[in-house]
């Protein structure tokens, strides 16, 4: 059965202020994943030691990788990437639409963008689709909005999973949006688990995802809430098993 995880990394820095690729690449393998979905990872960025996080934590695990660059100042970039042992082929990179007048505490919204590949599974082609949405809900209405649209989800064949870090519960429009179109992976995996992953060390929030298409089957869906984990990043992963129908 295919398995696929979601996790946000926080750039490889855990709750105790420690960096450690290797101690992130650990929860993933611990879950066993086919396909990864990463958010917020640095490359040759000097706060983090210059180190490629995408590169580092891919070949640890022994997959492919492909990343997306939401930020990108000279050789120092930020973004997402999707990693996987399977047959992988990139489908689009991009950014999405910000609102540059926001700000957050002071500060200017983060850019942020999406990454799209198609992966070969059991012999299908499943679009996978991943996203790091912004922390406001003005910026996560025009960021859903145009991936819902032509560019994005409305151009992508099916069966198709979109997968992230939304920034948004349930009770959000953006969340909203999203399960207007696509299921809820929690709520259709059997017993509906609720597997809340922010923050790691006393998950409450729901605000990563797994949507998917028809053709799509939930067999279980958990956030593995181990001792690593609780201190690898300020997120669980959240692992989702998928049948294709």
């Amino acid at each position: 059965m295919p398995r696929i995880m979601t996790y946000n990394v926080h750039s490889c820095r855990g709750v105790d202020g420690k960096l450690d690729v290797g101690r992130v690449a650990a929860v993933i393998a611990q879950s066993r994943p086919d396909i990864v979905a990463l958010q917020e990872l640095d490359v040759h960025r000097p706060r983090t030691g210059r180190v490629d996080q995408a590169h580092a934590i891919a070949e640890r695990l022994g997959m492919h990788f492909h990343f997306n660059a939401a930020l990108a100042v000279e050789e120092e970039r930020y973004g997402d990437a999707i990693l996987t042992a399977l047959p992988v082929r990139v489908i689009k990179r991009g950014a999405l639409p910000n609102l540059p007048r926001v700000q957050v505490r002071g500060r200017g919204l983060e850019d942020r963008g999406a990454l799209w590949v198609e992966i070969e599974v059991e012999g299908r082609a499943v679009q996978v689709i991943n996203t790091h949405l912004g922390l406001v809900p003005p910026e996560q209405k025009v960021q859903s909005e145009a991936l819902i649209g032509p560019e994005w989800l409305a151009a992508a064949p099916r069966p198709l999973i979109l997968l992230g870090d939304f920034n948004a519960t349930p009770r959000y429009a953006a969340y909203k949006r999203f399960a207007a179109l696509l299921g809820d992976a929690r709520k259709l995996a059997p017993g509906r688990p609720g597997a809340p992953t922010f923050p790691s060390r006393m998950p409450m929030l729901r605000i990563d995802h797994v949507f998917v298409s028809a053709g799509v089957g939930v067999d279980g869906v958990h956030a593995p809430d181990t001792a690593l984990g609780r201190i690898a990043s300020d997120h669980l992963p959240l692992v989702v098993d998928f049948t294709l129908a």
